[in-house]
């Protein structure tokens, strides 16, 4: 699979499909790519050029655990990086999305870079202080935890971050010269970012800042505690231009449903990106 140097960083990708208009999808959590090809298979088969990428500490990317002053959150990283994938393979302005986090990073894309954005592709939005609690854990206060208890040799043995050792030897390294007290510090503040954004329609912006966003914006919402009906369904109104697609009709009183479970939904969800695509590209 190839591999780009992106704000010095290895990023590992793939490009699906050979012509057409151009579209980026993220798929949630820290998951790697594959937690979105199968989608974007189904999507470059209509007639799109799909880039897939592992995002930083994710996949087989490089691990950084610190911002940038242009990108001091995991999330502006991530959207950084991805603006600048977007500008070396000359894509832009593309089609963006992505399920859950690479949700947030499309938002925060457009946001900042509205000149590399046509329009958005949103599904399973977070929102409210139950998925804000809940993530903040699952993406930094567990590792926090286990570096106070036994240094960055714990952090590396973590299932994830083992998990990024072996698809990338280099990350062993990266991750036990971190110190360890610039580690918690950074976890710490990346973490608050979450529990701050609580009380927002969604995790990641503003009322405003969704009324700001006048590109063509289509939100499917998720089914979960995590992922409520409801958050997806507030955050369509407040973006002008946008449409709604309910995938699942109704929640599933659980954290979060598996995302294997959307992947059965997603011939059905190719299709409506793709009739979203085409009638506002006409």
């Amino acid at each position: 699979m190839p591999q780009i140097t992106i704000r010095n960083a290895h990023i590992n990708y793939e490009i699906l499909g050979n012509s057409g208009p151009w579209v980026a999808l993220s798929p949630g959590g820290r998951r790697p790519l594959e937690g979105v090809k199968h989608l974007a298979e189904r999507v470059a088969a209509k007639g799109y050029r799909v880039l897939i990428f592992d995002r930083r500490n994710c996949g087989a990317s490089d691990v950084v655990f610190e911002g940038t002053p242009d990108a001091p959150t995991e999330y502006e990283i991530w959207a950084e990086d991805l603006y600048a994938m977007l500008k070396h393979f000359n894509a832009t302005p593309a089609w963006v999305g992505g399920g859950s986090s690479g949700c947030r990073m499309s938002m925060l894309l457009a946001m900042k870079h509205p000149d590399a954005v046509k329009g958005l592709l949103l599904w399973r939005v977070t929102g409210g202080e139950f998925a804000a609690k809940r993530l903040a854990n699952q993406y930094y206060f567990q590792f926090i935890k286990a570096a106070k208890e036994g240094g960055m040799a714990a952090v590396c043995a973590s299932e994830h971050f083992a998990e990024r050792v072996q698809q990338r030897a280099v990350n062993r390294d990266a991750i036990l010269k971190m110190d360890v007290s610039r580690f918690i510090a950074s976890f710490e503040k990346w973490a608050q970012g979450f529990l701050d954004d609580a009380g927002k329609p969604v995790i990641g912006a503003t009322e405003a800042q969704l009324n700001a966003l006048k590109i063509p914006t289509l939100v499917v919402p998720g089914n979960d505690k995590t992922h409520d009906r409801a958050i997806g369904t507030r955050a369509q109104k407040c973006i002008p231009n946008s449409e709604l697609y309910v995938l699942f009709p109704k929640d599933e009183d659980i954290d979060i449903v598996p995302p294997k479970e959307w992947e059965f939904k997603d011939d059905e969800l190719a299709g409506v990106f793709d009739s979203f695509i085409r009638r506002h590209s006409a």
